[in-house]
């Protein structure tokens, strides 16, 4: 009898790598309850994985995502993973399941027709008549729409403060969303605001223990404050959560040599300059390196 070919197991850095994804779209998939630190991760898994990014990118919200996998287990138990077994498209803000020629709202089971001009007209009228508006998204959705318009306006400097006022929204709405709370903690550290800062990158740390980027925002708040040593920890905190973390990397090597801990600092030069050797700041690793003599047997720590 043949023996049956072991199913490939990819790890997180790998589904990272394979899948581009950012910071901004782990923490998504988290709240999707498609990551989960240290599992294996199989072919199908991947398949899912790429296709919620799929629909993130064409706009769905996170809300919309989950309800509708909810919705699909719900109504046919048999399905193991909706994302892969059922195909889902956004069509005018709306997340619908797809059968052939058919578009249905996976939530109701309801086919959905296109509205004709009549139809529009009708709908217009009507709306002039009452004076009613309907609300064009649900708060969750909204949480969306004021994140990615802070992430729009906190590249700009002149924008930081409507940036703030952005991510505070967003966490009014969703107190859990961990990546508000640190980019709201990133820009109160850009202007000096730091115990605000600190605040808000422990928020996020509180929302999402594996958000590497508050550790390490942490850390390097610590030592515009002066606290090496705290910086130190906050940066292998980081670094625990996320091995490959380059910046991190950079920023401890460089706090343990500022502590006098050059032989310490030499492994983490040594693997900023493998994750990342064509960067600027590389030169100040390799720098480093020249002038400190790596102890017997290899790398230290």
């Amino acid at each position: 009898m043949d023996r049956a070919s072991p199913e490939r197991i990819y790890g997180l850095r790998e589904l990272t790598r394979i899948l581009s994804l950012t910071p901004k779209r782990i923490a998504q998939l988290r709240r999707l309850d498609l990551l989960r630190r240290d599992s294996g991760y199989t072919f199908r898994d991947l398949l899912a994985l790429r296709a919620a990014s799929a629909l993130l990118d064409a706009g769905a919200s996170v809300r919309q995502i989950r309800d509708a996998l909810t919705a699909i287990r719900k109504q046919d138990p048999g399905i193991q993973n909706p994302l892969t077994e059922v195909r889902l498209v956004v069509d005018g803000g709306r997340l619908l399941a797809q059968s052939d020629r058919v578009r249905f709202d996976p939530r109701s089971g309801q086919t959905v027709l296109a509205l004709d001009t009549i139809d529009l007209t009708r709908a217009a009228q009507a709306t002039l008549a009452t004076g009613l508006v309907r609300p064009l998204q649900p708060p969750a959705d909204q949480a969306e729409v004021w994140f990615e318009r802070a992430s729009e306006w906190d590249a700009d400097p002149g924008q930081w403060e409507d940036a703030i006022g952005a991510y505070r929204r967003v966490i009014a709405i969703d107190p859990t969303y961990a990546a508000a709370w640190n980019n709201l903690g990133l820009l109160l550290h850009r202007m000096g605001q730091y115990e605000e800062a600190r605040k808000a990158y422990a928020s996020a740390l509180a929302q999402d223990r594996e958000c590497a980027e508050a550790a390490y925002n942490l850390g390097s708040l610590d030592e515009d404050a002066g606290a090496v040593e705290e910086a130190i920890t906050h940066y292998r905190s980081a670094l625990a959560i996320k091995p490959d973390y380059a910046d991190a990397h950079f920023n401890l090597a460089a706090a343990l040599a500022r502590s006098g801990r050059n032989v310490d600092a030499i492994g983490h030069w040594q693997r900023y300059l493998e994750l990342d050797a064509g960067s600027p700041w590389a030169r100040i690793a390799r720098a480093h390196l020249e002038v400190v003599e790596p102890p017997e047997g290899g790398r230290s720590e």
